[in-house]
């Protein structure tokens, strides 16, 4: 499966009309948080395949009854287990808390408790189909794998520890810019993970 997956930043390489040229053999867009909803409902119009998202700490709290909460004909991934042509996809948005009352926004013991609904959900796919997950999706990255040393943009202990575990092929996350000087590639290896940084896009085969 050929997958292009966006975060962050609009990209006018991909915001544009030219689209479905570039990328006529993507089979799955995924979303890692903080782009505007037009921007993802463009691209599985133009590009006519399923798109998962997660939210960033930018994102409106998700609603399914409301239009403006949502991206329509997306789906949405936060605390869920998706599978598509075979692949296991669960999701978790959101960022470390940097300020108080914001939305998507969660302490290091929140995002623990936020990854409890995911563990029924994956021990049922290993016992269906005897496969571990396939890619995790979030909007930030695990503690100490491509994070900054600011609050707003420290990683994740619990996606850190749900990695260890759980041992997923791949991890998308958006959140923090790569290219900054003092920031690690936007491919590393964590465990038996590849955690990939896709700001502001990267297109990946998975088998």
């Amino acid at each position: 499966m050929r997958i292009l997956a966006v975060s962050d930043q609009v990209d006018e390489r991909i915001y544009s009309v030219q689209v479905k040229q570039r990328f006529s053999d993507v089979e799955l867009v995924i979303g890692c948080g903080d782009l505007p909803f037009e921007y993802l409902e463009f691209l599985v119009t133009a590009l006519n395949v399923p798109l998962l998202y997660v939210p960033g700490n930018h994102d409106p709290v998700y609603h399914p009854d409301h239009p403006q909460a949502q991206a329509e004909g997306c789906i949405f991934l936060d605390q869920q287990l998706v599978r598509i042509k075979g692949i296991s996809f669960a999701g978790m948005g959101g960022s470390v808390r940097y300020l108080p009352s914001e939305v998507n926004q969660y302490s290091q013991m929140e995002m623990y408790t936020r990854l409890f609904p995911l563990l029924p959900k994956l021990i049922w796919n290993w016992v269906s189909h005897r496969r571990r997950l396939d890619i995790l999706v979030t909007h930030s990255p695990p503690r100490g794998v491509h994070d900054d040393d600011d609050q707003a943009h420290t990683g994740f202990s619990a996606l850190r520890d749900f990695i260890c575990l759980f041992k997923p092929r791949y991890h998308l996350h958006g959140h923090v810019l790569y290219y900054k000087s003092n920031l690690a590639p936007p491919v590393s290896r964590l465990g038996d993970t590849d955690v990939v940084n896709v700001f502001p896009y990267r297109v990946m085969d998975v088998e």
